[in-house]
């Protein structure tokens, strides 16, 4: 991709008031700026190292007597292409004050060939000059949002490379597959292997299974990334409003004895041993004339079936009509205070009491397991998908190599098979944002030695 002429600038570090906020510049002016601006230096300083400077509004550089000071500050020089964007780089580490900011961002915006970053146009330039991938650039996004341990773990892991090496592999074999095929096609007077369709087809198959497993996952890396959902379900006047707000450490719901308070749907977002989770309160479960409660109840069943874990409250004493717990749903029995103190529960519920807080600790510890356990059942050796985008596109892969393969099986030609396989490798390069159609050349004339 052709080079951007333009340089860019931004604060890179977070809005408002701190003690220190870094302006970032990017492009071939970056070190012109950085010379305009801090001009008592002498020449560029050496890379990659803090070096303070006295910056100054350009502007006002006629004489040393009427310039007009910015800030005391550090200045980085970064050149390309060992730079975050693979252009040149100047950052300003600057005090944090609003007024400061908005003058050093003033001065630079009034340069020649200096304009203002969009959104994501430092992550953009890094991709469009090679130095990241799509999947990286995405893991860059999680983690500034990264609330949570495995949220930054999993982002970390993304930036490091782990789906871009998987997918990366997959391509390899994929565009050597299409080499075979296009040497059949293209080269069939050439001295060319017999078996290569019966080798591309067996490469096919491995490949498939290999996508299907990945794809298998419960979509446990999107739930990680956004959320596991917990849904608080049961009759009205159970304690589900209550339990969010202890759960929450805030009021959050209307807490009230008249049944049928809690309409529409209530989140809370909330860490469950280093997992971002969000609890769910819904509508009490009952038969009602009301047609907006019978909407609550409706939204709440809907919330039920989808959630990654149910909290099913009931009242105290109950032992008829109750749920089987089970891997997704955790019964529990509130207002433990109410009951007798020689009163047995029933097998498999977890008394509690929101009002005392007993119980409290270990209904949060089996919520932590249960989640824990849902992202321990992925496979650790395998990066997990973690956007929808991923997800789609393997399937359009997976679809097209099952083309390819019942092509190949049912005697089509080699061209539609050879057409399939384009398309299967195209998907998983829209992952990345690797599509490169001289890898397909290149593969073939390593390989086969074509025009010996």
């Amino acid at each position: 991709m052709a080079a951007d002429p333009t340089t860019i600038f931004a604060l890179a570090s977070a809005p408002g008031r701190a003690g220190v906020a870094v302006v970032r510049v990017s492009g071939p002016r970056a070190g012109d700026a950085l010379l305009t601006l801090a001009p008592d230096i002498e020449g560029l300083p050496p890379p990659r190292y803090a070096t303070r400077a006295v910056l100054y509004a350009p502007e006002s550089n006629i004489d040393a007597q009427s310039r007009e000071r910015i800030d005391d500050a550090l200045v980085l020089w970064i050149p390309g292409p060992a730079s975050f964007t693979g252009e040149d780089v100047a950052e300003f580490h600057i005090h944090g004050g609003h007024a400061v900011l908005d003058s050093l961002l003033t001065s630079l915006g009034a340069m020649d060939g200096l304009v203002p970053a969009g959104p994501g146009e430092f992550s953009r330039r890094a991709f469009e000059n090679g130095k990241m991938d799509l999947t990286a650039v995405e893991a860059i996004a999680d983690l500034v949002d990264a609330e949570t341990a495995a949220q930054r773990r999993q982002a970390l892991a993304q930036m490091g490379g782990a789906l871009a090496r998987q997918y990366d592999d997959w391509r390899d074999r994929l565009v050597k597959s299409m080499a075979f095929a296009e040497a059949s096609i293209d080269f069939a007077e050439e001295d060319i292997p017999d078996d290569l369709a019966r080798q591309s087809i067996e490469a096919l198959r491995a490949l498939a299974g290999e996508i299907d497993l990945h794809l298998a996952d419960d979509g446990i890396g999107e739930r990680i990334r956004s959320g596991f959902r917990i849904a608080l379900t049961g009759a009205p006047n159970v304690g589900k409003s209550s339990l969010l707000n202890a759960l929450a450490k805030r009021d959050v719901a209307i807490v009230s004895e008249i049944a049928g308070t809690t309409r529409d749907v209530i989140e809370v977002p909330m860490d469950l041993g280093g997992y971002a989770a969000t609890l769910i309160d819904t509508a009490g479960l009952r038969e009602s004339a009301d047609l907006i409660e019978q909407e609550g109840v409706r939204r709440a069943r809907d919330q039920a079936a989808s959630a990654d874990l149910r909290l099913h409250l009931i009242e105290p004493g109950a032992r008829d009509g109750l749920p089987a717990a089970d891997d997704g749903t955790l019964v529990v029995m509130n207002k433990a205070d109410l009951l007798a103190r020689d009163a047995a529960s029933p097998e498999g519920v977890l008394v509690i009491s929101v009002r005392t807080g007993a119980g409290m600790a270990d209904l949060i510890d089996r919520m932590t397991t249960h989640i824990r356990n849902l992202a321990a059942g992925r496979a650790a050796a395998s990066a997990p998908l973690t956007r929808a985008r991923h997800r789609a596109a393997l399937e359009d892969c997976r679809a097209a190599l099952r083309r390819a393969i019942g092509n190949a099986e049912a005697g089509m030609d080699e061209e539609m098979m050879a057409e399939d396989m384009r398309v299967a490798a195209q998907a998983l390069g829209r992952i990345t944002g690797r599509i490169d159609v001289e890898d397909l050349l290149d593969r073939i004339f390593r390989d086969f030695c074509i025009g010996k």
